[in-house]
């Protein structure tokens, strides 16, 4: 297969969902984000798998890639619903910290144009060690940002999934016409043998 292949181009998405999927991990790690952790981790994972089963022509793995598509997709949608707080879910909950704390999208405090302050709580009895904080400033706001990661995430894998299915039957199509025991001829035992049986017939009519 050429370089301008459908398989060259689905190791070129594979390379750069890996690398969009490792840029995504690195801000739920910092905004404590365990649930998309999780998710980006084995997404990672099967990413690799596709990879792999792309560069060395084992289509197991590349089905196996583009299921799992699938479901990344549904979970961005997902995640996408949840930030634009769709069908009752809330940003503000704590449903993608699995209710361990209160954390939020590292973009929250930290996009482009926010500036954080702190501000004392000393007037409020038994909240003396604690700050309030406050972001104002941003450009835009987070749930954008992680809507517009979210959309890039499936814009790449619905790419990728429709690559796979074709290199899938790329590689199905060149298993199927190629016969590892005689190679592209579909009878060869037959024409291998067809002359010796010949040869041992006349020999039995040989007059004495």
């Amino acid at each position: 297969m050429g370089c301008c292949t459908g398989r060259c181009t689905l190791i070129f998405l594979c390379t750069l969902q890996l690398l969009a999927a490792l840029e995504r991990q690195v801000f739920d790690f910092l905004g404590y984000q365990w649930a998309p952790i999780l998710a980006n981790f084995l997404h990672i994972i099967i990413v690799i798998l596709g990879l792999f089963g792309t560069i060395q022509y084992r289509p197991r793995y590349i089905v196996v890639y583009a299921i799992w598509t699938a479901i990344w997709v549904t979970w961005n949608i997902f995640i996408i619903c949840f930030y634009l707080e769709v069908g009752g879910l809330s940003k503000d909950s704590e449903l993608l910290t699995f209710n361990i704390s209160r954390h939020q999208s590292w973009w929250s405090e930290n996009g482009p144009g926010c500036v954080r302050k702190e501000a004392s709580m000393s007037g409020i009895k038994g909240l003396d060690s604690h700050s309030y904080v406050s972001v104002i400033g941003c450009a835009l706001e987070y749930r954008y940002i992680e809507v517009m990661h979210s959309s890039f995430q499936i814009l790449i894998a619905l790419v990728g999934f429709v690559y796979a299915c074709y290199v899938v039957s790329v590689f199905t199509e060149e298993e199927d016409s190629f016969d590892f025991i005689g190679g592209f001829d579909p009878f060869p035992l037959y024409h291998v043998n067809e002359k010796p049986t010949n040869l041992l017939f006349k020999q039995t009519y040989l007059p004495a």
